[in-house]
């Protein structure tokens, strides 16, 4: 694994382009989230391709799942906060040199023009990302911009604004979704739709009763293993069959047209 081999290294992110730059360590809670990551994953799998780039890969953790699952040639991680950067540069050291891996501490806008010049990019993927960037339009532009013909992009996102709570506020969320705002700007930016849904509809009411009525700003890595080890199973196997109508966040696959 090759640590921030872009020229210059490592990339730094700006404050001024409107991406996001996040520095607290309030979702490393997420890391304890396996299932529910190879879940995601495994809807992501079909439309990976060779040449993938992981934006916002945070300590790793999905991005090491998606190398023990998926063969691929190149996989290129763009991380803007700077102490999540330093510790995802220290684990990609630690992984095999092959397939050949890359960081950048950056935003995507900032890190594209290093990571095209290597190869041509098949996939481009945001898990729990693209709310943390303000003006997702021109994220979404950047990246239709940035992949290979016929390339494709992968969003996991918040769903529903009336979930919105003090836990979004604290990690910088600016917004949560719906689906048909998401397929909207996806198709705004120039792609088209492969596919969208809702995704996890029973974690709707846990979630508005301990961050809407309560208040909390804590996500307990405690709750997420349970929820991750005793719920998601059993959730994945009846959403797969039977997709959600509403649900806490929302999944979609689109082609560069």
């Amino acid at each position: 694994m090759n640590e921030g081999s872009a020229e210059p290294k490592p990339l730094r992110p700006s404050s001024s382009n409107g991406a996001f730059a996040y520095t607290g360590r309030e979702l490393e809670a997420m890391s304890e989230a396996s299932n529910y990551h190879r879940w995601i994953l495994s809807i992501f799998s079909p439309y990976l391709g060779r040449h993938l780039v992981e934006v916002g890969a945070g300590l790793g953790s999905f991005s090491e799942l998606i190398l023990s699952n998926h063969a691929c040639e190149t996989l290129s991680l763009v991380e803007p906060s700077g102490e999540m950067y330093q510790l995802l540069a220290a684990r990609a050291q630690r992984l095999p040199a092959s397939p050949r891996v890359d960081t950048y501490h950056a935003n995507f806008p900032e890190a594209a023009r290093f990571i095209t010049a290597k190869q041509s990019v098949d996939s481009i993927m945001y898990v729990n990302v693209l709310e943390h960037i303000e003006d997702d339009d021109a994220e979404l532009r950047s990246v239709h911009n940035n992949l290979a013909q016929g390339g494709r992009v992968l969003i996991f996102v918040p769903a529903l604004n009336w979930l919105y709570g003090s836990f979004d506020k604290r990690v910088g969320h600016y917004r949560r979704y719906t689906k048909t705002e998401l397929d909207e700007k996806l198709e705004r930016a120039g792609f088209t739709l492969l596919g969208s849904t809702y995704f996890d509809m029973p974690g709707i009411v846990p979630w508005w009763i301990k961050y809407r009525l309560l208040r909390s700003e804590v996500m307990a890595q405690s709750a997420v293993r349970f929820y991750d080890r005793f719920i998601v199973p059993t959730l994945r196997r009846i959403e797969t069959c039977l997709p959600p109508p509403i649900g806490k966040n929302v999944i979609a696959i689109a082609q560069k047209r």
